[in-house]
C-alpha cells in the first residue's frame, strides 16, 4: 500500500509539473492575444480554467498511478503508461500551440489527436484497473469541450 500511495504521488506531482510548465506558456498570452479573440457564447470565464484544470491533473495522477502501482514489468501497463505519457505530451503542447505560438489551427489539430490518443489511454487503462480508466473520463468530456471551443475560436478568428 505504501509503494502505491508513493507511485500514485509522484504521478500526481509530475502531471501538476506538466500542467504548471504549460501554464507558463498560457500566461503570456491570456492577457494580451487571448482577450482580443472572438470567442463562442459558451466559452467559461478565464478563471475557471486553472480551478479545472488542477482537478484533472490531480485525478490523472491517480490514475496514473493506480496503473504503475500494478508494476511495470508488465506489457499491458507499460502500454497503458506509454499512452499516458503520449497524451501528457499532447497536452502540454497544446497551451503551447495555442498560446505559445498563437495559432489556434495547429492547437487543434494537437487537441484532435489528444482526444483520440486519451480513449485509447482509457481503454488500455480499463484493461490494468477499470477505477484508473474512470478517473480520466472527466479530463476526456474537458478535452472534448476544448476541442469545440478550440475549433469556435479558429473559426471566429
Amino acid at each position: 500500500m505504501k509503494k502505491k500511495l508513493l507511485r500514485i504521488g509522484v504521478a500526481v506531482l509530475l502531471c501538476l509539473l506538466i500542467g504548471f510548465l504549460s501554464s507558463i506558456a498560457t500566461q503570456t498570452s491570456i492577457s494580451t492575444w487571448y482577450v482580443g479573440l472572438q470567442k463562442p457564447s459558451f466559452t467559461p470565464p478565464n478563471w475557471l480554467f486553472a480551478p479545472v484544470w488542477t482537478v484533472l491533473y490531480i485525478l490523472m495522477g491517480i490514475a496514473a498511478g493506480i496503473v504503475w502501482s500494478r508494476g511495470f514489468y508488465h506489457k499491458w501497463v507499460k502500454t497503458a503508461l506509454y499512452h499516458f505519457g503520449f497524451q501528457l505530451l499532447l497536452n502540454a503542447a497544446w497551451s503551447i500551440f495555442f498560446f505559445g505560438m498563437r495559432n489556434p489551427l495547429i492547437a487543434l489539430v494537437d487537441i484532435i489527436a489528444l482526444f483520440i490518443l486519451l480513449l485509447f489511454t482509457i481503454k488500455w487503462f480499463k484493461v490494468v484497473n477499470s477505477t484508473a480508466a474512470y478517473l480520466l473520463i472527466p479530463y476526456l468530456i474537458w478535452v472534448a469541450f476544448a476541442t469545440a471551443l478550440n475549433f469556435s475560436i479558429w473559426q471566429l478568428n
